[in-house]
């Protein structure tokens, strides 16, 4: 009987040892993995920022000329190196594009949660989850053979400029707009809008009343991060804005922004060179304002938990 009880008991240190080993594997797995992900970060924030002021540092690029010039000519005797024009463009396709999508990603978020949430989900929720997929370059290509000949067509110009590349960037940012949206409407607690209409509110009412003033700072918090993709995109866009180094006059001319010039320029710079710099310094200004979406995603958060 106690040879048996020592088994149990060996046993069941054993057992506790080996759970030990286990837990202790398993957060030095995870602590790594964080560990890994904080130097990666670190090292390429550090990299971009070092390359970015390069421009101002090394080549002794005013920053107000770099910022507010309109004239962007890196090459030459006398180069020039404004990039206010792709910073302009940029703005106003990130604008554009969120100004189209957030009103037709609300609804499309109503439409499967109060309108008819059985068969209105499942019917939008494949699509919008089949937006997602599409890859930049097919937005692109539809873009470029759909609507610049609708709007060459219909309005003056050529069909490419701010126009079409706002177009194409909210159909890209629907997907996370409306996926947001619908996770803010799901949680809405029932009793409020049973208390609204309780107290004889149709259900328009309960909506423009209760509902959306409810679930406002999460629905922000998807227009932000929808047009922090915005802002980012490079391929859909460039296919169809013109790629013009101007400040657009109107929507319908052609125009550029950061993401274009970048990717249309790193390959053909050296490293080390002016334009080189220049153009991580533009990488620089999308890192920043990629890091000041997800300030303003934390502010709506923290506002939603109040």
């Amino acid at each position: 009987m106690i040879v048996q009880n020592n088994k149990i008991a060996q046993n069941h240190k054993s057992r506790i040892e080996k759970h030990h080993i286990e837990d202790f594997i398993g957060r030095s797995y995870m602590s790594f993995c964080v560990l890994l992900l904080i130097v990666a970060i670190i090292s390429m924030v550090y990299f971009v920022m070092s390359k970015g002021v390069s421009t101002f540092v090394v080549d002794k690029v005013s920053i107000s000329d770099f910022f507010f010039g309109t004239k962007w000519s890196p090459e030459g005797n006398n180069p020039s190196f404004g990039a206010l024009p792709f910073i302009a463009g940029s703005f106003i396709t990130t604008l554009l594009a969120a100004l189209i999508a957030s009103p037709l990603s609300i609804c499309a978020a109503l439409f499967m949660t109060e309108i008819v949430p059985g068969w209105g989900k499942k019917l939008l929720q494949p699509v919008i989850e089949l937006l997602s997929g599409i890859p930049s370059v097919v937005y692109g290509f539809v873009g470029l053979s759909v609507i610049v000949p609708f709007l060459r067509d219909v309005f003056p110009g050529q069909g490419i400029g701010v126009a079409a590349g706002s177009i194409v960037l909210s159909v890209m940012i629907l997907p996370t707009i409306t996926s947001v949206a619908v996770d803010a409407l799901s949680a809405l607690p029932q009793n409020l809008k049973e208390s609204s209409f309780a107290l004889g509110a149709t259900r328009w009412q309960t909506i423009s009343g209760v509902i959306i003033p409810t679930t406002l700072p999460a629905i922000l918090t998807g227009v932000v991060l929808g047009m922090a993709r915005a802002f980012g995109e490079a391929l859909a866009v460039q296919m169809v804005i013109g790629n013009a180094p101007f400040i657009p006059k109107s929507l319908f001319e052609s125009a550029s922004t950061l993401t274009s010039v970048i990717t249309l320029g790193m390959g053909n710079t050296t490293m080390g060179s002016p334009q080189n710099n220049s153009l991580w310094s533009m990488a620089l200004v999308l890192m920043l304002m990629t890091f000041l979406f997800v300030f303003i995603v934390r502010l709506l958060e923290k506002r939603r938990a109040i």
